[in-house]
C-alpha cells in the first residue's frame, strides 16, 4: 500500500474502526471529534490528530466539514530510509497545532493537491515528498520530549499477557496498564528497550502464533485469524504477505508436505 492524500468531510453520525496503516487528521474547515484509544480530543481548521496503526479509534464530524487524511503504511517512503526517524510520530496518539510556517506549508500541498487533480492525479512520488515535509516539520515540533527513564519493563510477563489476549482487541493502552505506566511513557520506554513500537511487537507475535498453528494444527484460516486477533482470514492473509511473503496456506501446504517426506535412512 502506498501513501495516499485525500480530502473528504467526515460524517456526522459516530464511526469507530481501527486499520494497520499509520494515519495523520488536519482540519481544514469545521470540526470533528476524535477518541483514540481513550484519548479524546476536536480538531478544527489548523488542528490535527496522529493516529497510530491498529488504534482503535471513534470519530464524527460536526456539520459541514473537511478534512485532510495522510493514509501512511508502515513502509511508506516517508517513514522508511533516511526518513525512519519520522515513524516515531506515531508512537502513541495525540492532538497538535500547526503554527504559522505549518499552515503556509498546508496552503502549499493543498494548492498542490488541486493542481494535479486538474491534471488527474497526483503521482506517487509527489505524495510521498508532500508528506515527508509535513511529518518532518511535524517530528520537529513534537519531539522535543526527553526520553524516559527507569526500571526496565518485564518482556517476559508482557509476552504472557499478550499471548493470553491474542484473541482479543489489544490497545496499547492495555500493555501500558499492565506494566503499571501511562501511555506514552510505556511506549517511549517500550521503544527504547525493544526497537519496536508496542503495535508492531504485538502484530509480530500474532504473526508467530499463526504461523505455529498453520504447521501444528488443522484449524481453517478463519478460525486461525480469530484467534490470534485478526478481524478476518483476508486479513491475516495480507500481513503474512507482508511479513513472510507468501500467504498462508502456502506456508501449511509446504508444512505437510514436509510431514509427508519420509526420512532418509542412514
Amino acid at each position: 500500500m502506498a501513501s495516499a492524500i485525500r480530502q473528504i468531510p467526515l460524517d456526522t453520525a459516530i464511526h469507530h474502526h481501527a486499520h494497520d496503516f499509520h494515519q495523520l487528521v488536519i482540519g481544514l474547515q469545521g470540526r470533528a471529534e476524535f477518541e483514540i484509544e481513550g484519548l479524546g480530543g476536536s480538531i478544527s481548521a489548523l488542528s490535527g490528530c496522529i493516529v497510530p496503526a491498529n488504534h482503535m479509534h471513534y470519530y464524527a464530524g460536526t456539520g459541514d466539514n473537511r478534512q485532510l487524511i495522510l493514509d501512511l503504511p508502515h513502509d511508506a517512503l516517508s517513514l522508511t530510509g533516511h526518513h525512519h526517524e519520522l515513524a516515531r510520530l506515531f508512537d502513541a496518539p495525540r492532538f497538535f497545532d500547526l503554527d504559522d510556517p505549518l499552515e503556509r506549508y498546508l496552503d502549499f500541498l493543498l494548492h498542490e493537491l488541486r493542481l494535479m487533480s486538474q491534471q488527474g492525479s497526483l503521482p506517487v512520488v509527489q505524495q510521498e515528498r508532500l508528506a515527508s515535509t509535513l511529518l518532518g516539520s511535524l517530528h520537529a515540533r513534537l519531539a522535543g520530549e526527553p526520553p524516559c527513564r527507569g526500571r526496565s519493563l518485564d518482556l517476559a510477563a508482557l509476552d504472557r499477557f499478550i499471548d493470553r489476549h491474542l484473541g482479543s482487541h489489544l490497545r496499547v493502552a492495555d500493555l501500558a496498564a499492565e506494566a503499571c505506566l501511562s501511555e506514552a511513557h510505556f511506549t517511549e520506554r517500550f521503544r527504547a528497550q525493544t526497537g519496536l513500537p508496542p503495535w508492531q511487537y504485538v502484530m509480530r507475535r500474532r504473526l508467530e502464533a499463526s504461523r505455529r498453528l498453520l504447521h501444528e494444527s488443522h484449524l481453517p484460516l478463519s478460525e486461525i485469524a480469530a484467534l490470534t486477533g485478526f478481524t478476518n482470514q483476508s486479513a491475516l492473509s495480507r500481513a503474512f504477505r507482508r511479513a513472510f511473503g507468501q500467504p498462508p496456506s502456502q506456508v501449511r501446504r509446504r508444512g505437510r508436505q514436509r510431514l509427508a517426506t519420509p526420512a532418509s535412512r542412514p
